[in-house]
Parts: C-alpha cells; structure tokens; sequence
C-alpha cells in the first residue's frame, strides 16, 4: 500500500500513542496532535523517525491545527473528554465543546484540504442497557446513559450526516471497554484498575455485581483503526463497528475471577450500589467487523490481566496511583 499520511488528534493518550508507533512501523507518516494534558512522554521514541510529526495543539482550536493538516491523506480522530467520569467532572458544556464540537472542526478540515477517510473513536457505551439481554449489534437502538455516550452519539448523528458519498469518508468505530499497557497506560478502566486495586490494597469492592461488558486490549484497538484506515473506501465509507470481540464479553464476576487466579490473596466484598451516569449491562456482536474488516483480537482479558500485573509488580510503571495515569480523579467500578 502506498505511503499515507495520517493524522492522530490526541495521539498522546493510552490509545493514540500506540497507535502512532503502530502507523509508523507500517512506514507511513504521522502527525500527532495534542495539547499535552497528560504530559507527552509516551511519545518521545518517535522523534527520532523522519516520519514523525508533533504540534502541540488544542483541538477545539480550529485555526490552530488547521496548518498541520496540509498532505494529509486520513485522520484518526481520539481526542476527547473520555468517559462519564471526566464528562461529568468538566460539565455539559466543556464535555460537549471537546466530544462535539471539536468533531466537527477536524472533520470540516480534513474535507476541505482533502483527506479521504476519517476514522473516529466511539464507544458502545452508547447501547446503554440491552432490554432483552440479546447481543447488541451496529442496528440496535441506542439508549445511552450518561453525558459521555450523549456526546458520542451527537458525533456519530454529524459524521453520519455526511453520507457515504463524502469525498472525506466518516468511518465509525464503537470500542469496547480497554484494557492493557500502552505508552501512555491508564488505571481508570476496570481490567486495569482491579488488578492494580487487588495488588495494592488487596481487597476488590465491587458494585453492580454480575453485570455484563465487553473487552479489548489496546494493542488490538489499534490493530481495528489500522484495519478501518487501510480498507477499500466501499467496505467502510459511512459506516460504524463494533470493535472488538464477543470472546470479550465478560462479567464482572469474570474479571475478578481471573484477577484472582492472578492476585490469589485477594478478597472481594460486593457492595449493592449504582452509579448514575455509566449504566451498562450488556453483550455486544462483532460479526461485522469480522466479516467487513477481518479483525479478530489476538489478546485475551487473562492475557491483559498478566501484563499489568507483571508491569506493576516490576516497577515498570512506579507510581501507578498518580493521576497522570487516569482520565479523571473519580472512578467508578
């Protein structure tokens, strides 16, 4: 495949920044944007490689990142206010100038210098609470429960509206709940920050006892926006998938039990508690994108598990308790 350009808004964050190293191993170029609010280490290997561009910009600064779209031939669009926790922590209206409004000034920009595709991150909390416990798929009814989803799906409703005759064709991805490490790794996302919790505190406390969510390591994350930027325009123009798979499906019983054959000594207290704002229970279909795109996820939730455990263990990451490595400072299990 030829040579493409590709730009990366929030290409600092736990998904950006792997995604990076990920395109340019693959010999392209990539310009990574991002104002830095977790700080920019995750991105320093890739300094070095003539194919590598970084600006500091704010993305709901549209005249700031303009400049930096020149040639470019797709984007990755993952910058956001990611999760209920940090949406409700800065407000409907910062949420919705970050997730919404930032959404359409980089798309207006890739199609007026150009681009032909433009992938964005979306999140299958947007099926909020699956009434009949049949997996969902990319055609069932969104029902979202919390500002974060909102904001996704009012991206969605734009990117959509475009039509899959735009000369910059919209690609939608609807992630499953990450896990794993990345360069820029996060402890705010279950997997993780249960196996981070039973190793440091050796007690997990666990709300919403047996509800069903579905899981991706970031490595395979990464592997799907590949997929989706190098797909023939026919098979993805227009169109959203669910990525991940349905090996990911798990419960929360699940999860804590594999951390526990992890973490042995850990205990589990159940608590009878909701929080408003990030109800999900459901099990989602990926035979979409195994059918369009071939993607079939290579790490498994035990495997991801292991990884942060060894990471942690080793000192690898030596303060995994600092807020750099979350996307907000409440979190919720």
């Amino acid at each position: 495949m030829e040579q493409m350009h590709v730009l990366v808004t929030g290409g600092a964050g736990y998904i950006g920044s792997m995604l990076a190293g990920k395109l340019l191993r693959m010999g392209w170029r990539v310009t990574v944007l991002d104002d830095l609010l977790w700080g920019g280490e995750s991105l320093l290997p890739y300094f070095a490689d003539p194919n590598f561009r970084f600006a500091k910009v704010n993305v709901t600064e549209p005249d700031e990142a303009r400049p930096y779209f020149k040639d470019v031939d797709a984007v990755a669009h993952l910058a956001a206010i990611v999760g209920f926790p940090a949406c409700q922590q800065v407000g409907e209206q910062v949420a919705r100038l970050y997730n919404v409004e930032a959404t359409r000034y980089m798309y207006d920009i890739a199609d007026s210098v150009g681009a032909r595709r433009f992938v964005f991150a979306s999140t299958y909390s947007n099926y909020g609470i699956a009434k009949d416990g049949a997996p969902v798929d990319e055609m069932s009814p969104l029902n979202p429960q919390s500002l974060y989803a909102e904001t996704k799906i009012e991206s969605e409703q734009f990117l959509l509206e475009q039509g899959i005759d735009a000369p910059c064709a919209p690609v939608i991805l609807r992630f499953a709940t990450l896990f794993g490490v990345s360069p820029r790794t996060r402890f705010d996302l279950i997997v993780n920050q249960f196996v981070l919790e039973a190793m440091s505190k050796g007690e997990l406390i666990i709300y919403q006892r047996g509800y069903h969510r579905s899981f991706i390591h970031v490595r395979d994350t990464v592997e799907g926006i590949a997929l989706a930027l190098q797909a023939e325009r026919a098979d993805v123009a227009g169109e959203i998938f669910n990525l991940g798979s349905e090996k990911g499906n798990r419960s929360k019983d699940e999860i804590v039990e594999i951390v526990s054959q992890v973490v042995p000594s850990v205990s589990v207290r159940y608590k009878d508690l909701s929080f408003g704002g990030d109800m999900r229970d459901i099990r989602v279909s990926f035979e979409k994108v195994r059918r369009v795109l071939g993607f079939e996820p290579a790490v498994t939730v035990e495997d991801g598990v292991r990884e942060v455990y060894n990471v942690v263990r080793q000192g690898v990451i030596q303060d995994p308790w600092s807020p750099k490595y979350r996307n907000a400072t409440f979190i919720v299990q």
